[in-house]
């Protein structure tokens, strides 16, 4: 069940786990305006986490593992605050049995992620970064950069037909690109109110010059682009991944390209985060790499960290927050 409230205990303290942001101001301005306190750790090892955290009541987490036994290791913990969109990094069964609510913040970036797969798919449709860097190199000749295709009258399709997904999607067809759309919640043949067309996972591979992933990381979806899939798509097509790395087999893609059998890739998460620098996926010219950065506009940093420390606060002060992944527990005795 869900522990005391605040008002109960007459004490907030929330620990951030961890945090690769420049500072934690504008989360520290929030818990301090509800008179609690807030650590960064820097420290995301279950050990760590469970150290650093005995006598917190709330969690933000990055990217620290938050396990069943981090868990039953925090008694007193009644909120896990994930700054961010995906919760692969949280087990919400156990949080849920430890009567621990669980919160996100999943529609922050939709603009900059959307933003950030389209300049993806353009930069790797025309080969900017190649042209640039041979233009450097006093080669001004497009005949490596070819083949280059228009936009008009290809089809670009979208793996995941949530916020983000379908941000990406109008943002697509406005570029002139037909748009096709999968989704588990949707059914092949139908037509969106926009007008796009619902096809089989099958049929997007198989048909579309882009295919963009819009997904969480699930055991459902974790190498979803396998080795089949990637053999299923077209040898012109443009793969782009700006949602979990785990989506994509990464050795498998390495292969595909290999072989020549897709035209590039661009990619802004991986499964092994930070990249290598001599990681094989280097070696493709038409491959663009970002560092995980998609989500971050001036705006959408902002909207980040303020919400997701709200959330938190909300729970301890018994407050319903914004996001909650479990809502369930805030309605038990």
């Amino acid at each position: 069940m869900l522990k005391q409230t605040l008002q109960e205990t007459g004490e907030m303290h929330i620990v951030f786990t961890d945090c690769d942001h420049d500072s934690i101001d504008i989360e520290r301005e929030c818990v301090e305006a509800e008179g609690g306190r807030l650590t960064l750790c820097q420290d995301v090892t279950p050990e760590g986490i469970i150290a650093n955290a005995r006598d917190a009541q709330g969690l933000i987490v990055q990217y620290g593992q938050i396990t069943e036994e981090v868990l039953a290791a925090l008694p007193g913990l009644r909120v896990v605050s994930r700054n961010g969109v995906g919760m692969d990094t949280v087990d919400i069964e156990a949080a849920t049995r430890h009567g621990v609510a669980v919160c996100n913040v999943p529609d922050y970036g939709t603009e900059a992620v959307s933003d950030h797969a389209i300049a993806l798919a353009l930069t790797v449709q025309r080969d900017i970064t190649g042209l640039d860097r041979r233009l450097r190199q006093g080669e001004p000749g497009l005949g490596a950069a070819k083949p280059i295709f228009q936009l008009r009258g290809r089809r670009f399709g979208v793996v995941g037909a949530g916020a983000i997904g379908m941000a990406t999607a109008r943002k697509a067809a406005g570029l002139g690109f037909e748009v096709v759309l999968c989704d588990p919640r949707l059914t092949p043949g139908e037509t969106t109110s926009e007008g796009w067309a619902v096809v089989s996972f099958d049929e997007l591979l198989a048909s579309s010059q882009v295919v963009s992933l819009h997904l969480p990381l699930t055991e459902q979806t974790h190498h979803l682009i396998d080795a089949d899939a990637l053999a299923a798509m077209r040898e012109d097509a443009i793969l782009i991944n700006t949602a979990r790395g785990g989506v994509v087999d990464t050795a498998a893609l390495v292969e595909a390209l290999s072989q020549g059998r897709l035209m590039g890739a661009g990619l802004d998460v991986l499964e092994e985060e930070p990249l290598a620098i001599d990681h094989p996926l280097t070696r493709f010219d038409r491959v663009i790499l970002t560092p995980h950065a998609a989500f971050y506009t001036e705006e959408s940093y902002v909207e980040l960290k303020a919400r997701s420390a709200q959330n938190a606060v909300d729970v301890l002060a018994g407050r319903r927050p914004r996001n909650i992944i479990n809502p369930e527990v805030l309605a038990q005795p």
